[in-house]
């Protein structure tokens, strides 16, 4: 049983993973600032649900400074996961300066006290957005990465780049994971297969970006879960790793089988290509399945069918 501090611990991913780590008999203090991104109140739901549980919830902002060394003297943490950051490759073009402040300042703040304390793992949240318009594919850990395409994906990368800084100087054990396309229960609102089965079962129209040939490595929310918390087991020295399906799907197809999986035809919104958005992201997984035992089971299908019996369980609360 570990003492483990996890940032954005009432989102999306967060609040999955506390469930993970508190089921397995894991101490968890979770912190989370609520803000606005997207409705505070499903965040709470969230929260309330991992209290219960047994985490101890504590609002908060990473970069706050005095909170975050607080939480370190109190903790006797084993282990950090930092999952806490402003998400979005579109919303990141309107307001760079808070994704660099929150991304760069909150990931600082955590390296600076893990800096006094190097025995703590540390798990960095990355994303695939760090391979920009990446041509190669699969995306392999090894490939070089110097041209993110959006101000989320760079301050991404700079964290990287950061942990490993400290990771040189200080011997903090780290972990740098990169996402590819989470989806599944509690899925934020405005990602794509949340606003896309809305939308269907709604009957409004479905903003289709592009020609449809768009391809996405979407990755099933319990096998994320499954790969964080081994990268948390065997955090030692300094490492990357993608976690997705290994697998792609076309928007064309996406869009198909969330019809299909909700019983009625979308309804497309045709609409140019976004600045800031890649045509593939397809990850190479034989590291993560070789190092840390990260083996994804959940084909698309699947998952799709789990998150709409997820959101019709939801009602008018999704």
């Amino acid at each position: 049983m570990g003492k483990i501090l996890l940032t954005g611990g009432a989102g999306f991913i967060g609040s999955s993973v506390t469930d993970a780590l508190l089921a397995r008999g894991d101490e968890v203090t979770v912190v989370d600032n609520f803000n606005d991104f997207y409705d505070p109140a499903i965040k709470r739901r969230n929260a309330a649900g991992i209290a219960a549980a047994g985490a101890r919830v504590v609002e908060g902002d990473i970069r706050d400074g005095e909170l975050i060394a607080k939480l370190f003297d109190e903790g006797d943490f084993d282990g950090v996961i930092h999952l806490a950051a402003m998400a979005g490759v579109r919303p990141s073009l309107l307001d760079p300066m808070h994704y660099e402040d929150v991304n760069m300042r909150g990931t600082l703040n955590l390296l600076g006290q893990l800096q006094q304390r190097p025995g703590i793992r540390f798990v960095f949240a990355s994303s695939s957005s760090v391979y920009g318009g990446n041509e190669k594919v699969p995306f392999s850990e090894a490939d070089e990465i110097h041209h993110p395409v959006s101000p989320y994906a760079a301050t991404k990368r700079a964290g990287e780049l950061m942990c490993y800084t400290f990771h040189h100087l200080y011997g903090i054990p780290t972990t740098c994971l990169r996402f590819f396309t989470v989806y599944g229960p509690r899925q934020r609102p405005e990602m794509a297969i949340h606003k896309f089965t809305k939308a269907v079962l709604e009957g409004s129209p479905i903003p289709f970006f592009g020609d449809g040939t768009t391809r996405r490595d979407y990755t099933y929310i319990d096998d994320i879960v499954d790969g964080v918390v081994k990268s948390l087991d065997h955090c030692a020295g300094y490492e990357v790793y993608n976690l997705g399906e290994s697998d792609t799907t076309s928007l064309s197809e996406l869009v198909e089988m969330i019809g299909e999986v909700c019983g009625r035809e979308p309804i497309l919104d045709r609409q140019p290509m976004q600045p800031g958005d890649v045509v593939i992201t397809y990850a190479d997984i034989s590291k993560a399945k070789q190092k840390i035992g990260y083996a994804p089971k959940t084909l698309i299908r699947e998952g799709l069918e789990r998150f709409h019996a997820w959101y019709q369980d939801q009602g008018v609360q999704a």
